[in-house]
């Protein structure tokens, strides 16, 4: 089947990947505009970082689903993986930046109580530095310096997954039925990037094994 970036004219494919960006930032702006004009309810600031948390998972999902994708279904969206990527760091980070500064107004102390508190603060904050490395290493000057060493650094993204799960779960008291379903593919890809190995190993196999037969019926 050829791959879904494929089907594009070539000379259209990098505006695809930067209009993905422009479509991606709406809904941040969108509720920031609705913060603005006081149309968030009663606790904006809270559900604005909510908001931008919900994003962050649905990007990182997104992210994730492109090898499965590719791997089940034969649609090729690597092009738009990085930008995925990118678009996951950035709702983390505008996440965070609303925690610390609208929520928190800066203050380290009531931060460091607070994760005392609510441990689960912790991972969402470690998924973030590993996000951070990942999106500084997002680059092919990066790719080239860094040879296979990049691939093993950018598999923290799978770390990141199980980070973000945790915190998505303990993030609110009650789990909503769109937080299960998310969580349940987070938890997916989780496994399904344990098992690809074996996919792909056996898929190797049937091939070695099917070449000879068509050598012979040749």
């Amino acid at each position: 089947m050829a791959g879904l970036s494929l089907a594009l004219p070539k000379r259209w494919q990098p505006a695809s990947v930067w209009l993905l960006y422009v479509v991606a930032f709406i809904p941040a702006v969108w509720e920031f505009y609705l913060g603005a004009s006081d149309n968030l309810g009663a606790d904006p600031v809270k559900t604005f970082e909510l908001f931008l948390g919900l994003w962050t998972v649905r990007f990182l999902i997104l992210t994730l689903l492109v090898t499965p994708i590719r791997d089940l279904g034969g649609w090729n969206l690597i092009r738009y993986r990085r930008a995925l990527g990118l678009m996951t760091f950035y709702y983390a980070l505008m996440h965070f930046l609303v925690y610390m500064a609208l929520d928190q107004a800066m203050d380290l102390a009531a931060v460091l109580d607070d994760v005392l508190k609510r441990p689960f603060i912790m991972f969402g904050m470690a998924a973030l530095i590993m996000l951070l490395a990942l999106a500084v290493t997002s680059n092919q000057l990066s790719i080239r310096r860094m040879g296979k060493n990049w691939i093993r650094l950018h598999r923290l993204v799978y770390i990141v997954a199980a980070l973000g799960t945790v915190h998505f779960a303990l993030s609110t008291k009650v789990l909503s039925v769109e937080q299960i379903v998310y969580m349940t593919l987070l938890i997916a890809m989780i496994l399904y990037r344990s098992y690809r190995p074996i996919m792909m190993e056996r898929r190797r196999a049937a091939k070695r094994a099917a070449g000879p037969s068509r050598s012979f019926a040749g």
